[in-house]
């Protein structure tokens, strides 16, 4: 296997909104306020509504349920929907709160995006695996995503 360059992309975060400590860990959902994404075959913007991390705090780590819309330069829609991992270091968590950022690699922040489109220009995105890896700076998440191939 290798990893492809696929594309960038960063979301704007509003607020967190505390649902509280639940069976699994502290519940928070970090709306998205916009971004954009761009790649040699992508390149767009991502829409406000309805974009979401449905994050759970535990202990060490930050467990991401995410959904976003992508819309492409010329008009099509890519639902995209991602699990991942965020260990919960001192730097990260301050992140989090808006008083620094992190770099990519410097904390596990992994991610698994999948993506679902029915725009026959980018059928072929419903058939990738993708992994991505993050990086927060205040009120923005940035990430690289990686198409796995066969080599």
């Amino acid at each position: 296997m290798k990893l492809v360059p696929l594309m960038t992309y960063h979301a704007n975060l509003a607020q967190a909104l505390p649902v509280g400590q639940g069976m699994y860990g502290n519940r928070l959902i970090v709306e998205v306020d916009g971004g954009a994404f761009e790649g040699p075959r992508l390149k767009g913007v991502i829409r406000k509504a309805g974009c979401a991390d449905w994050l759970t705090m535990a202990e060490d780590y930050g467990h991401l349920d995410v959904r976003a819309t992508f819309e492409t330069h010329d008009g099509a829609y890519i639902y995209i929907e991602y699990i991942g991992k965020l260990e919960l270091t001192p730097k990260v968590l301050a992140a989090l709160e808006g008083k620094g950022t992190t770099e990519f690699g410097e904390a596990y922040f992994v991610t698994a995006p999948r993506m679902q489109t029915g725009d026959p220009r980018y059928r072929w995105v419903n058939n990738l695996i993708c992994v991505a890896q993050g990086k927060i700076s205040a009120g923005r998440v940035d990430y690289r995503v990686f198409e796995v191939q066969n080599d």
